[in-house]
């Protein structure tokens, strides 16, 4: 190390100096003192490590001072500070948006969650008896009466539902399934990977394109326990392709005493064909079939928080219910708050098309995202010189995400940006890091913002935040 490092690493103070200084203590009333204290440190082994890097030191080089190490520790601190789970605009078209906390819940259902996240409830407790009660009865007779199911339950997530109930009536035995439904879902979770950790045996028959009754028929044996058809979801097979209907399959497994089980994946009370959506079927379809037991996800196409339901004959939900590994798998108060808002929502199918963010933004008119665009470009040309940004309405395609409707590509307005003065990505960049961040679409060298997931509290924000970056 030369001498020079030595003279400059020696003027940099210490973290006791440093938390002695007056606006160090002046922090304290608003920052928990182990964040000061990391926030210190940090800046401080940035300063070293600048000092020991570079050979060609100069005085205004390196950060020696208190006010400016502070002032560094300051914004440090603000970082620090931040919480990792926050809200932020979703511009990019994708409604039911995995990586952004797929849907969004109604505003009866985040009051309900308040109220009982805020106050003891009745979660366990049989109020008109005065004795212990069950959780899942809160909802329970709520989605049997939406879908004409015997019982119902629900757990934390639709892989959760499937594995109970798996391991609850399939543990050691075979369950088959067609080869062509292996499907995997989000983050890399595979239908055979939760089949195995139910404990089940895995029987594919079939090809990838083609599954016939026979290849069902051929794999039944005194080992199997049952047939399970997955809903793909997220993709689909066209083209030379078949597939056992669900008639034909709860046909058989009624002639040979076998239950099926349907896996709905994205799952869906209303019939979204009479709005002009096709490709989901409901669950009411399912269970009017015979189907014996169904599971889907709370957090998807219904609209809910997540959650795993369980619905179908009650000889089987007893069972299910009573299977030691329900417990690891229940959902919370605030979940089952949620969620019961939000089925009874469906009681009024144009109440539940209005006030579930999800089917609202499924079922809006082009014409409405046309006006709500309109007036996103309006505000933006009242502050932004028209030289600096080219901006323009152009036709685009909304996705429903979440493994829902794979062929349902919504037709949109969306707002294309083109900044004439910095580079796409920065301008993307500078969207991202505002506050909330706003999460966006390049193509074709364009930023694209899609007002479908553009809430009324989002549009002078975007307004706002385009104006900053323009500016800076």
């Amino acid at each position: 190390m030369t001498k020079d490092k030595q003279i400059f690493l020696s003027k940099i103070p210490s973290v006791d100096e440093l938390l002695q200084n007056p606006i160090t203590k002046r922090w304290e009333e608003n920052y928990p003192h182990i964040l000061i204290l990391d926030a210190i440190r940090s800046i401080l082994e940035r300063s070293r490590k600048a000092i020991l890097r570079d050979n060609d030191l100069k005085e205004d080089s390196v950060t020696l001072s208190q006010d400016a190490i502070l002032s560094e520790v300051e914004t440090e601190l603000i970082n620090l500070s931040k919480l990792n789970l926050h809200s932020l605009i979703n511009a990019t078209g994708i409604i039911i948006h995995t990586n952004l906390g797929r849907s969004l819940l109604s505003d009866a259902a985040i009051k309900n969650i308040q109220d009982v996240a805020e106050s003891y409830t009745n979660l366990e407790f049989d109020v008109g008896e005065g004795r212990r009660g069950k959780r899942h009865s809160h909802v329970e007779e709520v989605l049997c009466r939406l879908t004409g199911g015997e019982a119902a339950t629900v757990v934390n997530n639709n892989a959760a539902a499937v594995m109970l109930i798996l391991n609850t009536l399939a543990l050691g035995k075979e369950v088959i399934v067609s080869r062509g439904e292996l499907i995997e879902i989000g983050g890399s979770f595979r239908i055979p990977d939760v089949m195995e950790r139910s404990g089940a045996m895995l029987r594919e028959v079939g090809t990838t394109n083609k599954t016939h009754l026979k290849d069902y028929r051929d794999a039944i044996n005194s080992d199997t326990a049952a047939l399970l058809k997955v809903h793909t979801s997220n993709y689909r097979i066209l083209g030379f392709a078949e597939e056992v209907s669900l008639e034909d399959l709860v046909e058989l497994g009624r002639e040979k005493g076998i239950p099926v089980i349907q896996d709905l994946g994205s799952g869906c009370l209303v019939d979204l064909r009479r709005y002009g959506i096709d490709g989901e079927s409901t669950v009411q379809e399912s269970l009017r079939l015979g189907v014996d037991i169904v599971t889907f996800s709370g957090d998807k196409l219904l609209g809910g928080p997540q959650g795993g339901i369980i619905i179908g004959k009650k000889s089987y939900l007893d069972k299910i219910r009573e299977n030691p590994l329900a417990r690891a798998v229940r959902i919370d108060k605030m979940t089952l708050a949620g969620l019961e808002v939000t089925l009874r929502e469906y009681f009024d199918e144009k109440k539940a098309i209005k006030n579930i963010p999800t089917l609202r933004m499924l079922c809006q008119t082009l014409e409405e995202i046309e006006e709500r665009a309109r007036r996103i470009v309006e505000g933006l040309r009242e502050t932004i010189n028209e030289k600096r940004l080219d901006i323009q309405i152009k036709d685009g395609i909304s996705l429903s995400g979440g493994g829902a409707l794979p062929l349902g590509n919504l037709p949109t307005k969306v707002i294309a940006i083109i900044p004439k003065e910095i580079k796409v990505t920065e301008f993307e960049k500078g969207l991202r890091e505002n506050n909330p961040p706003i999460i966006v679409r390049i193509k074709d060298e364009e930023i694209l913002l899609d007002p479908r997931t553009i809430l009324e509290k989002d549009i002078e924000i975007i307004i706002e935040a385009v104006r900053r970056i323009v500016k800076r």
